[in-house]
């Protein structure tokens, strides 16, 4: 069974386009610029997560980050496993920062469904109760992860793609409650 990432699919679409047009590969992967974020150890995408203000502002979490490349879940696995890492991915992304789940102010899912060659995408109705389906099942996990009544404000949006083969992405702010020492 081949997985045929959406990254991977995106760049060959991309390099047929600008082989049609003759312009340069648009989007394409190349090594960051010096000065420039670096993936993490672990291969996961840049992060622009930082602290302002006593707010810390997360972007990108997803269900392969902070994970070892040993440990990387497929968009073919369960969407409740892409779930339950991203929160726990998240979980600890604020508490390095000195926050905790309950102080999150505000954040933006993105879920998508999985693209690979042996899933067939659904459409009309059956996409509509897909993504529902998964909705229903985020809610359920999402909700174990804050005190009664401490959730925070969220916007949840279905997204054709995710980067790092996750089937959810969050992004969203937190009040740092306990500050971490400079380092």
């Amino acid at each position: 069974m081949q997985v045929n990432s959406r990254r991977r699919y995106f760049n060959k679409f991309a390099t047929m386009m600008a082989a049609v047009t003759g312009a340069p590969v648009l989007f394409a992967q190349q090594p960051p610029q010096s000065g420039a974020p670096a993936a993490s150890p672990a291969g996961n995408r840049p992060r622009n997560n930082h602290t302002q203000n006593g707010i810390y502002y997360f972007s990108g979490t997803g269900s392969n980050d902070g994970y070892s490349r040993d440990d990387h879940v497929l968009v073919t696995d369960p969407f409740e496993k892409h779930v339950t890492r991203t929160m726990d991915a998240l979980k600890r992304s604020v508490e390095r920062a000195g926050c905790t789940m309950d102080s999150i102010i505000h954040v933006e899912v993105f879920i998508c469904l999985a693209h690979a060659d042996n899933v067939p995408m659904p459409t009309g109705k059956a996409r509509f109760d897909a993504h529902k389906a998964q909705y229903d099942a985020l809610n359920k996990i999402y909700g174990t992860y804050f005190s009664p009544g401490k959730a925070p404000s969220r916007a949840c949006m279905a997204v054709e793609w995710i980067p790092g083969d996750s089937l959810i992405e969050i992004v969203g702010s937190a009040m740092v409650v306990s500050p971490t020492p400079a380092g």
